[in-house]
């Protein structure tokens, strides 16, 4: 990297600052180990650091004419056809092992089928238009975790929390993977987190009292109220019943201040 950087910083005082940051060191486990190759991760330096190399491999597979994408260390090479993809490999993992020195994550390292590669959260899929980005599938499976996590029933959290965690989970995650087509997706994901909200709410209305007192104030008339507040179904099954989703309806929880990925994701990609 010193080599690199001396093409264009002639300040000898500059080279020789930035070559003792490289063998500074670190601390490990309270114990010093110097630095005898690479860079300490984590440090506020790192991504530069990083950059400025896989810079000098950016250039190169530009003067091959070889398209590609790269954030960070992460990186996909396209070809037309599965040779010419394992040609392309075959010439420049010398080039980044041996040139600029760097170590290749073999196991994170194959020639695939755009349609089966994960980069960034993102997935791929062909279409009349070209190729298209979709929210990949282990993507959408972290997202329902974390989700089941910020709508647990057994929480102890208070409706506003709630609704605060949740609309900063949904405003984050909506404007990372704005760029993939996901309006079924989002639908289908709002549609189970409603039934998430409302089976969280009908644990907290634990006693029959309780539950009854809601109903009546919800619209329903003594009688129903008085049979679904008895009600032996499980929060679950509640959830999607008539009981509540007739009066916790979808307008309501958004009036209660609930966001949606549906709803944010219209405000983001009209």
């Amino acid at each position: 990297m010193i080599e690199i950087l001396s093409r264009t910083i002639k300040d000898r005082q500059v080279i020789s600052l930035i070559h003792k940051y490289l063998r500074a060191g670190a601390i490990v486990d309270r114990k010093f180990e110097e630095t005898t190759e690479g860079l300490a991760q984590g440090g506020n330096l790192s991504p530069l650091c990083s950059n400025i190399m896989l810079n000098e491999l950016d250039k190169e597979l530009e003067r091959r004419g070889i398209r590609f994408v790269r954030y960070a260390d992460d990186m996909m090479l396209f070809a037309q056809t599965k040779r010419s993809a394992n040609r392309i490999m075959e010439h420049i993992l010398p080039y980044i092992e041996g040139k600029l020195k760097l170590r290749v994550n073999r196991d994170k390292t194959s020639v695939a089928y755009i349609g089966r590669i994960k980069f960034l959260g993102y997935g791929f899929y062909p279409s009349k238009q070209g190729i298209k980005l979709r929210v990949h599938r282990k993507t959408v499976a972290r997202m329902k975790d974390r989700i089941k996590k910020i709508t647990a029933r057994n929480s102890g959290i208070s409706y506003e929390k709630l609704k605060l965690n949740l609309k900063q989970y949904v405003i984050g995650w909506v404007n990372y993977y704005k760029l993939a087509d996901m309006k079924s997706l989002l639908t289908r994901i709002d549609e189970w987190l409603r039934r998430r909200l409302r089976s969280f709410i009908w644990k907290r209305w634990k006693k029959i009292k309780t539950r009854y007192r809601m109903l009546r104030r919800l619209g329903y008339n003594y009688h129903n109220a008085i049979k679904y507040a008895n009600t032996r179904k499980g929060y679950w099954q509640v959830a999607s019943s008539q009981i509540l989703s007739c009066s916790i309806t979808d307008n309501r929880l958004r009036e209660s201040g609930y966001l949606f990925f549906t709803d944010y994701y219209k405000t983001v990609c009209v």
